[in-house]
C-alpha cells in the first residue's frame, strides 16, 4: 500500500529471494531456505508479492477510505488464496485447508487490515514520490 504495486511486489520477491537462499527472514521456526516455500506456508509465502501488487494498485495514494480497506482486504484474501491452495495440495483437501489455514486467522487479519489502513492513510502521501 506504500510502495505502489511494482515496489511492493518486487519488495516481497526480494524477501523471498533472501528467505530461499537462507537468510533467516522467515519466521523461525521450521525449515530453513527453500524447502520453506514448497511446505505447509509455502503459498502464504509465495502469495506475498502478488498481494502487494494488488494492494499497491488498488489503494492508489491511500487517500480514499474504500479503496484502501479493500485494497488491503483483497491483498489478505490472495494471500489466504495462496496459502489454502497449497495447503490443499499438500493434505488433498480443500475444506481442511480452510478449516486450519484460514478460518483461525480472520479475525486477527481484519484487526491487521485496520492497523495497516491507518499506517498507509497517514504515511500514504509522503512516500507516494517514492513510486
Amino acid at each position: 500500500g506504500l510502495l505502489g504495486p511494482r515496489l511492493g511486489a518486487a519488495s516481497l520477491a526480494l524477501y523471498l529471494v533472501l528467505g530461499a537462499a537462507g537468510l533467516p527472514v522467515f519466521q523461525p521456526l521450521g525449515v530453513p531456505g527453500a524447502a520453506r516455500l514448497i511446505g505447509p506456508t509455502g503459498g502464504y509465502l509465495l502469495a506475498y508479492p502478488l498481494a502487494a501488487a494488488v494492494a499497491g494498485l488498488v489503494v492508489a495514494d491511500g487517500r480514499r477510505w474504500g479503496r484502501l480497506i479493500l485494497g488491503l482486504t483483497l491483498a489478505v484474501l490472495v494471500i489466504h488464496a495462496g496459502g489454502v491452495a497449497q495447503l490443499a495440495i499438500l493434505t488433498g483437501g480443500f475444506t481442511n485447508a480452510v478449516t486450519v489455514g484460514s478460518m483461525p486467522f480472520l479475525i486477527g487479519d481484519a484487526l491487521k487490515i485496520g492497523v495497516a489502513a491507518l499506517v498507509v492513510r497517514r504515511l500514504g502521501p509522503a512516500t507516494h514520490a517514492l513510486r
